[in-house]
């Protein structure tokens, strides 16, 4: 008899932004899938197994998890932040795609978590207040010039862009570019905003603009959001600046 899987979000790493309803859920499970970082956010439970794997290695983690609870038992694959957004639930909705009958057959659940992105506007104000997009810039899955293209799409069209997967070891020159890129569309005293580790003890805010935007500054647990021509800063006395993009535009 099969088990069930879910796939679960565990917010940016703070325990009181963990969902109920993903507590529930990491309880309930006989066995835990998931890259290391993420596993080690999840306190170990007597009769729980845990399954470690490289953060490069999806695909093989998502088959793995769904052999498991094809098998009998119910097994939770973790993701930081929202399992949807550039994360495990699109490797394991590939998998069941590709995968034999009985795996679209299970059980299968998606848990929301808070995705950095939102994390990351929370503790400046509002940037995402009005229209926005995300991209990643690993071109680990697509092309550079795909990803040019977007930059290009997002800039022109007066969308805040959030920055997924800025800048790692392996690909130390794409943020860089794509600021480079977004100089190109973009006015620039454009608010960019980087948030490391968000809500955890090691969590950097900075605030500066597109002309300052330094790549230096980022890695991999960095989120970056680039305002729009519309996004505003607000300096106050004593206290950190707001950054808010007005939920109207001027025509």
């Amino acid at each position: 008899m099969s088990g069930w899987l879910a796939v679960i979000g565990l917010g940016p790493g703070d325990p009181m932004l963990l969902t109920p309803q993903a507590q529930a859920a990491l309880a309930a499970a006989d066995a835990l899938y998931g890259y290391g970082l993420y596993l080690d956010r999840v306190p170990a439970r007597d009769g729980q197994s845990r399954h470690v794997s490289d953060n490069r290695e999806e695909a093989a983690r998502a088959a793995a998890a769904l052999a498991r609870a094809v098998e009998g038992a119910n097994v939770a694959v973790v993701s930081g932040g929202d399992p949807g957004v550039f994360a495990m639930a699109a490797a394991i909705c590939e998998q069941i795609e590709a995968g034999p009958e009985a795996w679209r057959a299970l059980d299968v659940s998606v848990v929301p978590g808070i995705t950095a992105m939102l994390a990351v506007a929370a503790r400046v104000g509002a940037p995402l207040g009005h229209d926005f997009c995300a991209l990643s810039l690993s071109d680990n899955l697509k092309s550079w010039e795909l990803i040019e293209r977007r930059l290009d799409a997002a800039a022109t069209a007066g969308f805040v862009i959030a920055l997924y997967n800025a800048i790692s070891r392996a690909r130390p020159w794409q943020l860089g570019a794509a600021f480079e890129r977004l100089r190109r569309h973009l006015p620039a005293t454009t608010p960019v905003v980087f948030g490391r580790a968000v809500n955890r003890p090691d969590e950097r805010i900075t605030v500066t603009t597109l002309a300052d935007a330094d790549p230096v500054s980022a890695d991999m647990a960095t989120l970056i959001i680039v305002g729009s021509a519309e996004t505003r800063v607000v300096e106050r006395p004593g206290l950190p600046p707001l950054v808010y993009s007005p939920r109207g535009v001027r025509a």
